[in-house]
């Protein structure tokens, strides 16, 4: 078969037969069943949530739950995050048009992808390899060219992009990683879920003088944890005893 003839079949399955694209419908209901019908007001949030393809993200066998509020495995011992609690975390960062953001923990690239649709450039750092250069290859099939994306350890940010309007962190730590606040503007906004593997909250930090302020409990959550220098610190903390909190 033809390259040519390849391309207009994928097409096609991406579009359906009459140009429409099929999974729209299946977008719209996630909006208002999850989002809207929840408490996500914030009309740029749920304008990204309708143009994003979230069934791009997952795995072909998941395709079918894309759309539900659900947390799907991806490989890696890693989920994609369910559909309200991206939304929640999109929202509770404000992100603004001129926003440079950084993201630690990649995954499937998705909430790099809505974030890509409301501000001017996205910084994303995943551990794992399999799933970094997943995420990256298909933001760039789909065209998000303001999202930037490397693997490694998300706990030293990415000083040579810094400084940064927001930080997202979409894995949980015990405490903040100092890296992530000096690489913060001031002024700018930190959202982190905090806490042990079944005792997590998400808290949103701003940088006043310097230094985080006392940031505000926003709900409770269930992420996974995070790993590498982070999790070292954690494990070396309860050996000796040391507080782990914020």
């Amino acid at each position: 078969m033809s390259g040519m003839w390849l391309g207009w079949l994928l097409v096609i399955g991406v579009l359906g037969q009459d140009g429409a694209d099929p999974y729209q419908a299946a977008r719209e209901r996630m909006v208002r069943r999850h989002l809207v019908e929840r408490g996500i007001t914030d009309e740029r949030v749920l304008a990204a949530f309708r143009e994003v393809p979230r069934h791009r993200f997952v795995p072909p066998e998941s395709q079918r739950l894309a759309y539900e509020d659900e947390s799907i495995p991806i490989g890696e011992g890693q989920t994609i995050t369910a559909t309200y609690e991206v939304a929640f975390m999109t929202q509770a960062l404000e992100p603004k048009p001129t926003d440079r953001v950084f993201e630690v923990g990649t995954g499937s690239g998705y909430q790099a992808a809505i974030l890509s649709r409301l501000v001017r450039e996205v910084y994303s750092v995943e551990i794992h390899r399999p799933l970094g250069e997943r995420a990256a290859r298909v933001l760039k099939e789909l065209g998000y060219d303001n999202v930037r994306t490397r693997v490694g350890d998300g706990y030293v940010g990415w000083p040579e992009a810094a400084p940064f309007d927001a930080v997202i962190v979409t894995c949980a730590p015990e405490r903040v990683p100092q890296p992530l606040v000096d690489q913060l503007k001031e002024g700018g906004r930190l959202l982190i879920p905090l806490g042990t593997r079944y005792d997590q909250s998400i808290y949103l930090y701003k940088k006043i003088n310097g230094k985080l302020d006392e940031g505000k409990k926003l709900k409770p959550t269930l992420f996974v944890p995070m790993t590498g220098q982070a999790q070292r610190e954690a494990a070396e903390a309860r050996k000796s005893g040391t507080n782990s909190g914020p």
